[in-house]
């Protein structure tokens, strides 16, 4: 009865895989969303009551030092990072563009 609907609807195996790089990337882009949202959700205080059956919280013993800021060991990192990113970029526009001109000059 519905044979003629069926007819010509085959999907090509190139769409196919786009189709499934297209949900591989949601996916990854949702999990990568969640796994930024975890920290943050778990690195909240929550406040304990002083009369409740755990007391007030305790001083401490040692006291704690603080430092604001970044390392200088993960500034360097990322400099390095992003100076690699630049030259890797370089490389492949220098190359498309080589490879646009030996095709123009030799077609």
């Amino acid at each position: 009865m519905f044979t003629y609907l069926r007819r010509g609807t085959r999907r090509n195996t190139a769409a196919r895989l786009r189709r499934l790089i297209a949900a591989l990337a949601v996916v990854t882009c949702g999990v990568l969303g969640w796994a930024g949202a975890v920290p943050a959700a778990s690195a909240s205080i929550i406040p304990v009551p002083a009369d409740g059956p755990y007391g007030p919280a305790p001083a401490p013993a040692v006291p704690v030092i603080t430092a604001g800021g970044m390392p200088g060991w993960q500034i360097t990192l990322i400099a390095v990072a992003a100076a690699l990113a630049a030259a890797a970029a370089a490389v492949v526009l220098d190359r498309a563009r080589a490879s646009r001109r030996t095709a123009s000059v030799t077609g």
